[in-house]
């Protein structure tokens, strides 16, 4: 069995080994790419600070890529004993080099370390959630564009209201999604602070270069003070979680739309077949359990801001092993909002629009309110066109011109989907993946 970082004399007992340890064997295999390239800019660092030669820095960094290259191959495994992904990685080096794989955590704490793999791991996920979000909005706004003369009853209390049209229900997501993305890049921003360099949250009497290893990794700054960079563990995740939910948001409200829009009482839409199950018993059933799944599952996202800010508020500033455990409910998360944007991607992109719901005169009502403007634009008072037409549906008099003349911008004839486009492309703009990616790309020895 190897042994712990911190072990001496005391060896700690199984039992109290498998309740400390928890998952982390399991969900620090994730962080493995993370800790490999946070190593390979803090020996750099190291180096020029005289704490590693040249030759033992080329040795390290031989090792290093060649572990990274393992993790992409799927090979590398956190042994049965080894407490964590900073331990397995440094006992790979030791193995390979002997006491040079020693000198790779001197002005590290696995405090730093942890902080720091979490944030290079988080702004990869960021992106792969800005890159689906973006899919879903294109999506979203070429649906609102094929169907927007489509006209659709609009519902307030549940009750049929006025018209709308399949061109602003659509569109009305996508410009959701378009502001779900300001919450998307301020949580990157927040991420890409490099914490490396705080050691156990009160830094190092070794002359550390920190601008050096942010410049490596490609962060827009460090966080400067030491103590807040220690403090940032948990409200990283918190700002984060706040983000993924308000994406969360948006695709349960439309799974929870698409839903009610595909049952026979409404008619209005039909998902495609292949995402949906049938019944054990009832051979007529099409159920949408993909959307339902959706809706529980972004439902349950929502509640991850909550989940990260009880494990971590009653916190002093420090570290604290309860942190451990905010991986368990942060890490998942990221793989689960993705497979809901994928499958909320699909089912849009296949489904099918009911062009003739205003057959059905059930839904002639909701006209009234464009005879109350007809008459209010050809001089008739307000109030007394309101009445009129109360009057007339009272005495069943009624008699609606099923059509719409909505010019205003963001409204049925005006749906500004152009001016959505570009405040999204905006915010897309402002995030800064391609010298991420850059600097990542190097630090793993290979060129952009």
């Amino acid at each position: 069995m190897a042994s712990k970082l911190w072990e001496k004399s005391t060896v700690m007992t199984a039992e109290i080994e498998r309740f400390t340890v928890g998952r982390d064997r399991e969900l620090d295999v994730l962080l493995a790419e993370s800790d490999v390239l946070g190593s390979l800019a803090h020996t750099t660092m190291l180096q020029t600070i005289g704490l590693l030669t040249a030759d033992e820095l080329t040795a390290i960094h031989r090792e290093l890529r060649a572990i990274l290259q393992e993790i992409k191959g799927g090979r590398f495994i956190i042994e049965e004993g080894v407490e964590d992904v900073h331990s397995q990685v440094e006992l790979l080096l030791t193995r390979r080099l002997g006491d040079v794989g020693k000198k790779i955590h001197s002005g590290r704490s696995r405090n730093d370390q942890v902080l720091l793999d979490l944030k290079l791991w988080t702004r990869r996920q960021l992106r792969d959630v800005v890159a689906l979000v973006k899919t879903l909005f294109d999506e979203l706004q070429a649906q609102s564009e094929k169907y927007k003369h489509v006209l659709m009853p609009g519902y307030t209390h549940l009750q049929v209201a006025m018209p709308s049209s399949f061109g602003l229900w659509f569109g009305a997501y996508a410009e959701s999604l378009a502001d779900d993305m300001l919450f998307l890049q301020a949580a990157y921003r927040l991420v890409n602070r490099n914490p490396l360099g705080s050691a156990a949250g009160y830094g190092s009497s070794f002359p550390l270069d920190r601008q050096l290893t942010t410049d490596l990794l490609g962060f827009d700054s460090m966080n400067y003070n030491v103590v807040y960079a220690q403090m940032g563990r948990g409200k990283m995740e918190r700002n984060v979680s706040f983000a993924l939910a308000s994406v969360a948001g948006t695709l349960a409200k439309l799974a929870f739309d698409a839903c009610l829009f595909n049952s026979q009482n409404f008619g209005f839409v039909k998902l495609p077949d292949d995402c949906t199950t049938g019944s054990s018993i009832m051979p007529h059933k099409k159920n949408p359990d993909v959307f339902e799944l959706t809706r529980a599952k972004c439902n349950k996202l929502q509640a991850l801001p909550q989940q990260v800010t009880l494990i971590m508020n009653n916190l002093p500033c420090g570290y604290f092993r309860d942190l451990q455990t905010l991986k368990e409910v942060f890490l998942p998360a990221f793989d689960e909002l993705k497979d809901c944007l994928r499958m909320t991607t699909y089912i849009i992109s296949r489904i099918r629009v009911n062009e003739h719901i205003l057959d059905d005169p059930r839904y002639d009502l909701m006209f009234s309110v464009e005879e109350v403007n007809r008459l209010a634009a050809s001089g008739m008072p307000f109030r007394d066109a309101y009445k009129k037409v109360g009057l007339d549906i009272e005495a069943g008099r009624f008699t609606p011109v099923k059509e719409v003349h909505h010019t205003h911008p963001g409204s049925i004839g005006n749906l500004c989907n152009d001016r959505i486009a570009a405040l999204f492309q905006s915010v897309l703009e402002g995030f800064p993946f391609e010298k991420v990616e850059a600097a990542e790309l190097r630090l793993a020895g290979i060129e952009s």
